[in-house]
């Protein structure tokens, strides 16, 4: 008591706001304080390298990873070990662990879902053959290079079986989502090529984790006959999975097929089996991760199910717990370690091997089986992709000690070097076979009078567009293509459903222009960039106007909002590069958001942003010409009452000394007499706003002209604005 009294009385008698700052210091090294920094500190690195080797063309897994080594003593702690020491300090990363164990407990859990089992069953003996060779080969170089390097580099309490075994699994990882993923981006999940590798890298990951289980298992037993009987409660464990659990989830599944949510007790089911898989592998000794990856592979198969359900958890373990199992890697790979130029030649013989056996191997076997040189030298490239997988992989026998820290590090460094070198392969191999055109949108090179190009980000905001589009055509049908091209980011790992994704995005688009009797072509892609492919497109098509949904800015209508908005815009290069160079202002009204701005800013066709208030028929169009480069909007009139014998009204508010349009107006009125007539500023009010369908307005008076009559926007229905 009297104790408590002296500590109030220094508190009183000292400085204020030094006691202020001492006590946020003490409350910045209390474990819950720094933890929650530490995770900030995570997922703003991470995220920022993973953007900046997404934006050279590379799997963003790459940057993320290099993110947990700069965070680690290989940079920031040899350059800046206070740094290092503040944030990082020994004391806590035991929270850290554990954070990034159930991370990675809920990744492979998904990379379970992602499996397509029945593909497997299906497919052909070719992939199964490059599949084990794939295997069998880079293992074999494994175990081979375990014979030369264990003596000098081996922990001591291992014996050489166990420590080869995990050298041969190591160089045979196949990282089975950046594979998916670099497929879905390049397009070419829907050719045979495509298949076969997908269907490699799943019966590859499958076999590298069954091996993986039954090393684990040797070495926590300490010798191959102790762990026969961990293989065998293994079996029993896989069996009972498949016979008693998976029917009984199937049945929960199955009542969830057509529904669009799951309730929380259902959930709470599903959690309860991957929880309880993982802890039992864990404690019959194969490795919690197992667990929740035979827990992935045996929930329901149906497509809608399974797309609810990845969709709960896997923003957490990608966005939050996953950059925390980068930064543990990193913190364990100290490349300075490798300080002798024997052990960088150790390094550059396990990186060697890792691409002979996997580049190298899997294309020779691809040939083997009838495949050609473009296409064996492809597979062999995909499959040489190791990614987070080998990652996962190396931290599991760090884990066990299996691997001292050199060679963890060695083999972090060959983990990178060939999940980096897929890109630039694969753009040498096309580079070089040049005879075979790329097969993504090869069907929109046809030649007609009018192509219009229709760019959705949502199914259900495509009806408009071909409304729209249908609009400007319907009496030119024979003369003019439909092209809907929807393009979503790679950010997911949702692969293995593309082909139901892309069905069901089309499907109310292609249900609409078969009511209206038009014919639609449909494109569909995962990118990395859905801009730069979206203007890829549009610019090599020979397309006459993009038409495409203006998107709602996150800029708009709060201070804070604004204060993002800048801040993003000023941290963009391209931004600052076109503001230096006088193309646009660094700081733009938030009326049109910035992906739509750099469409415009790169389209060399005119573009149609719409705003679709409910659009179905453009029976009542109200035309804006603000001044005489407005000129351009008549041609879209006159396509209107042509097509669709509008009723257009035109305010033409241009110099009165400009008697183009006045004249345009008069040959159209000859032409369509009482389709259309010219409106003064007086006669528009809310009465007269209500009636009409569309206002058509140009992109280079649509904003100056919003600011000035803003009691219009409310009353305005469906807009479109277009680019000269």
């Amino acid at each position: 008591m009297e104790a408590g009294r002296g500590i109030i009385s220094i508190v009183k008698e000292g400085n204020p706001f030094q006691e202020f700052l001492k006590s946020i210091t003490e409350n910045l090294h209390h474990s819950i304080a720094l933890l929650i920094l530490q995770i900030i500190v995570i997922i703003i690195a991470a995220r920022f390298f993973g953007w900046i080797f997404k934006k050279i063309g590379q799997p963003s897994v790459i940057g993320e990873i290099l993110a947990g080594i700069v965070l680690g003593p290989s940079l920031i702690g040899s350059y800046f070990p206070e740094m290092s020491a503040f944030l990082f300090p020994a004391n806590s990363l035991g929270n850290l662990q554990i954070l990034s164990q159930i991370g990675l407990i809920l990744f492979m859990f998904i990379i379970g879902m992602e499996l397509n089992l029945k593909a497997l069953q299906s497919k052909a003996h070719d992939a199964i053959v490059i599949s084990h060779a794939s295997i069998i080969i880079p293992f074999s170089l494994g175990v081979g290079l375990a014979y030369f390097i264990y003596e000098g580099h081996a922990p001591e309490h291992i014996d050489f079986t166990a420590f080869a075994l995990f050298m041969g699994i190591s160089l045979s990882i196949t990282a089975f989502p950046v594979l998916a993923r670099i497929i879905q981006e390049r397009g070419i999940h829907k050719t045979k090529l495509g298949a076969i590798v997908i269907t490699c890298a799943a019966a590859d990951d499958i076999t590298a984790w069954c091996l993986l289980a039954a090393v684990i298992a040797i070495v926590k037993a300490g010798s191959v006959v102790s762990a026969l009987y961990t293989i065998l409660f293994a079996l029993i464990y896989v069996i009972f999975m498949i016979k008693l659990v998976r029917p009984f989830l199937r049945k929960i599944g199955d009542l969830y097929q057509t529904q669009k949510q799951v309730n929380q007790s259902v959930v709470a089911i599903f959690f309860i089996v991957l929880l309880a898989s993982a802890f039992i592998t864990e404690t019959i000794g194969i490795h919690a991760l197992f667990g929740a990856f035979m827990a992935g592979a045996i929930m329901p198969d149906n497509i809608n199910f399974r797309k609810i359900f990845i969709g709960k958890i896997e923003d957490v373990a990608l966005v939050l717990f996953l950059p925390i199992f980068f930064v543990i890697s990193g913190l364990r790979t100290e490349i300075g370690l490798i300080n002798d130029p024997a052990l960088w030649e150790i390094t550059g013989l396990i990186i060697l091997l890792a691409i002979i056996g996997k580049f190298v191997g899997s294309a020779i076997a691809a040939k083997v089986v009838g495949q050609n040189w473009k296409d064996s030298l492809t597979i062999g490239a995909l499959m040489n992709t190791r990614g987070l997988m080998e990652l996962v992989a190396l931290n599991i026998g760090y884990e066990l000690g299996v691997l001292k820290a050199e060679v963890f590090a060695m083999m972090v460094i060959m983990a990178l070097v060939t999940t980096f070198m897929a890109g630039p392969i694969l753009k040498l191999i096309n580079k070089i076979f040049k005879d075979k055109k790329d097969v993504i949108f090869d069907t929109t090179l046809n030649i007609t009078k009018h192509k219009f190009l229709l760019f959705f980000r949502k199914p259900e905001r495509g009806i408009g567009l071909v409304k729209l589009a249908d609009s400007l055509s319907k009496n030119a049908d024979e003369q003019t293509s439909l092209t809907a091209v929807h393009i979503i980011s790679s950010t997911g790992l949702q692969q293995m459903d593309a082909d139901a994704y892309e069905q069901e995005s089309f499907s109310p688009v292609i249900s609409k222009a078969n009511s209206l009797n038009r014919s639609i072509i449909s494109l569909f892609k995962i990118s990395k960039d859905v801009n730069s492919d979206l203007i890829d497109v549009a610019n090599k098509g020979e397309y006459d106007l993009l038409l495409m949904n203006i998107e709602e800015s996150i800029f708009e209508g709060t201070l804070l909002g604004r204060a993002l908005g800048f801040t993003t815009q000023i941290i963009n290069p391209e931004k600052l590069i076109n503001t230096v160079t006088g193309k646009e202002k660094l700081i733009e009204s938030s009326l049109i958001d910035n992906n739509t701005r750099f469409i415009l800013s790169k389209a060399k066709i005119p573009v149609g942003i719409f705003v679709d208030k409910e659009f179905d028929t453009a029976d009542n169009v109200f035309v804006l010409i603000m001044n005489q480069n407005d000129e351009f909007l008549i041609d879209y009139t006159q396509r209107l009452i042509h097509n669709t014998d509008s009723q257009v009204s035109v305010l033409d508010m241009s110099a009165k000394n400009d008697h183009n349009v006045r004249e345009r107006i008069r040959l159209i009125e000859q032409n369509a007499p009482n389709h259309i007539r010219s409106v003064s500023m007086d006669s528009v009010d809310g009465s007269f706003l209500d009636k009409q369908d569309l206002i058509i307005v140009s992109l280079e008076n649509f904003e100056g002209f919003i600011q000035t009559r803003k009691d219009w926007i409310n009353k305005m229905k469906s807009i479109l604005i277009i680019t000269k």
